[in-house]
C-alpha cells in the first residue's frame, strides 16, 4: 500500500508503486461525442506506433457533479486517454446503474470505470459482467458487497460526521407518495467535504452540489464486480464523509491495490493528478 501526506505536483509514470493492495446517451460530458473522442485517441495513438489507449468513465458521488473530476479529465486527456464524465443521477444504485450501463454501451472498446464516494456503489453494478469493462477505480468511495448499503457502510466504524451537516428536503412524487433529497449545509459544506479545497472552490462546489436520495443511500446493492475486476482504490485518510477505517475495509476485502493520501472526501479536486496517475496505472496494468 502507498501512502502519500500533504500535495504534490503531477507524479511522473511509475513514481508510485500499488502494493496489496452518472441518465440517457446524451447525459455525459466531454468535448465531441464518446466516439468522436475515441477515434481521435486512437488516430493520435496509431500514427505514434502504439496501440490505442482505453476510454476512462468517470462516475461522480453524492453532493457533486461532473465537473468535480475537471482536474482529473484535463491530466488524463494530456495523456492520450478518451474521457466520460458521466452524470450521476443519484436515485438508487439499481437504476443509477442502468444509466451508467446506457454510457458504458454507447462507448466502444476497453474502458477503466472509476466512481468516487457514493458512485462505488453505481460501479459496482454497473460493471458486473461488462468484459469491456477492464478496471475499477474507487475515489474515497464505497466498495460494497451484496447486501450492503452505503448507510450500512458509513455506520460500520465510527468517524462520520455527514449526518450533522446534511439538510433534507421532502416533496411529494407524481404519484403521490413522498421522497427525501438530501444536500450538504452550504456554510458546512467546506469544512465537511472539501477541507483540502481553497475556499472560494469549495463555496462553487457547495452551490453546485447536487442532492442525493435518501433512499439510495438506504439501498442495498446486488452485484459486486470488483469480485471479478481488478480493481484499485485511493484511500483518503481525512475524510469526514467515510470514515478511513470503513474505506481500509472494504480495500482490503476486495484485494485492491490501494494508495493511501492525507486528503479529504474531495480527493478528485485537491490532488487530481494524483487521482489521474491511479487511473492511468490500472489502465497500464490491464490493457495491452
Amino acid at each position: 500500500m502507498v501512502s502519500i501526506k500533504g500535495g504534490r505536483k503531477r507524479l511522473m509514470t511509475g513514481a508510485v508503486a500499488t502494493a496489496t493492495a452518472g441518465l440517457a446517451l446524451g447525459a455525459f460530458a466531454l468535448s465531441g461525442t464518446a466516439n468522436g473522442a475515441t477515434a481521435n485517441a486512437e488516430a493520435a495513438n496509431t500514427s505514434a506506433g502504439k496501440h490505442s489507449k482505453p476510454t476512462v468513465v468517470l462516475e461522480h458521488g453524492a453532493f457533486a457533479d461532473g465537473s468535480s473530476w475537471n482536474g482529473v479529465i484535463a491530466d488524463l486527456r494530456a495523456d492520450g486517454y478518451p474521457v466520460v464524465a458521466a452524470a450521476n443521477p443519484l436515485r438508487g444504485p439499481a437504476s443509477d446503474a442502468a444509466a451508467l450501463r446506457t454510457v458504458l454501451d454507447h462507448v466502444k472498446g476497453p474502458k477503466i470505470v472509476v466512481g468516487h464516494s457514493y458512485g462505488g456503489n453505481v460501479i459496482s453494478e454497473a460493471a458486473t459482467d461488462d468484459p469491456e469493462v477492464k478496471a475499477l477505480v474507487y475515489v474515497a468511495a464505497f466498495l460494497p458487497a451484496p447486501g450492503e448499503s452505503a448507510l450500512d457502510l458509513t455506520n460500520k466504524y465510527p468517524g462520520s460526521t455527514l449526518p450533522g451537516t446534511l439538510d433534507p428536503v421532502t416533496y411529494q412524487q407524481a404519484d403521490g407518495t413522498t421522497a427525501t433529497d438530501l444536500y450538504i449545509q452550504q456554510d458546512k459544506f467546506h469544512h465537511q467535504f472539501a477541507a483540502d479545497v481553497p475556499v472560494n472552490e469549495a463555496a462553487l462546489m457547495a452551490a453546485e452540489q447536487r442532492p442525493i436520495a435518501q433512499a439510495a443511500l438506504e439501498e442495498k446493492t446486488t452485484t459486486a464486480a470488483w469480485k471479478t475486476i481488478p480493481s484499485w482504490d485511493i484511500v483518503t485518510t481525512e475524510d469526514l464523509n467515510i470514515p478511513p477505517a470503513v474505506q481500509r475495509f472494504m480495500a482490503q476485502r476486495a484485494h485492491a491495490h490501494t494508495t493511501e493520501i492525507a486528503a479529504s472526501h474531495s480527493v478528485a479536486v485537491s490532488h487530481p493528478h494524483l487521482v489521474a496517475d491511479v487511473i492511468e496505472r490500472a489502465a497500464r496494468a490491464t490493457v495491452r
